[in-house]
């Protein structure tokens, strides 16, 4: 099917950060969705495979769209957004603000990524969910439902957000060592544990972590757990979402 959506305009160029030549994009008809016109401009893109030219899928704005990255279906990629990669925005999801998205991330649904959030690895975000602030999911992390991650959150390996959940970081300074504590695991210094773990070590586990840490783990013990429980919350794994493209 020839493209009746938009076309690639070859004098009006970026090279992106990884060296590659994106073409900035105009609509060649009109896209109800997101206000679009006809002869409005858009966004840069590699090539007509990393932007549909089915549905109302569109990239505007200073956003990239590069690699073998993808947007479909209703998504909108906005601002100064970067896609790359294999990802995939796909759906009603809106990524935008200095968000990127890219590895092999998959962000769909209802989904919003924003501010200066990275979504990267095989990293899912879908449903409602919301990753924004200076947040970053990765490995093969999955947030969806209604959650949100923002602030300075961390959300990777395995690790799966979900329903209502809200994540973001608790920092204690002026401590011995730094703390921080993000859904149901903390990190003193150098020490990355689960809350579960940390309630059950026995004096001989953390006096061998640091000569200073018997002490100091005596003097905040009750603080940093109750901090930490306040704001832990149920882990589980669902069954993944299917990729739609």
């Amino acid at each position: 099917m020839a493209n009746t959506k938009y076309e690639l305009l070859k004098d009006d160029t970026v090279k992106s950060l990884d060296g590659r030549t994106l073409y900035r994009i105009r609509a060649l008809a009109a896209i109800a969705t997101f206000g679009i016109a006809a002869g409005d401009l858009g966004g840069y893109v590699e090539g007509e495979d990393n932007l549909s030219v089915y549905g109302d899928a569109w990239v505007s704005g200073d956003a990239w769209v590069s690699g073998d990255a993808r947007v479909y279906g209703d998504a909108w990629v906005s601002g100064d957004a970067w896609v790359s990669g294999d990802a995939r925005v796909y759906g009603n999801a809106r990524v935008y603000g200095n968000a990127w998205v890219s590895g092999d991330a998959w962000v769909s649904g209802d989904a919003w990524v924003s501010g200066n959030a990275r979504v990267y690895g095989n990293a899912r975000v879908y449903g409602n969910a919301r990753v924004y602030g200076n947040a970053r999911v990765y490995g093969n992390a999955w947030v969806y439902g209604n959650a949100r991650v923002y602030g300075n959150a961390w959300v990777y390996g395995d690790a799966r957000v979900y329903g209502d959940a809200r994540v973001s970081p608790i920092n204690v300074t002026g401590l011995r060592w730094n703390v921080t504590i993000i859904d149901v695991e903390m990190t003193i210094g150098c020490q990355h544990h689960t809350l579960a773990k940390w309630e059950k070590f026995g004096a001989r586990t953390i006096k061998a972590m640091d000569p200073e840490a018997l002490d100091f783990w005596k003097a905040h013990k009750s603080l940093l757990l109750g901090l930490a429980k306040a704001n832990g919350r149920p882990v589980a794994t669902p069954s993944p979402q299917k990729d739609e493209g």
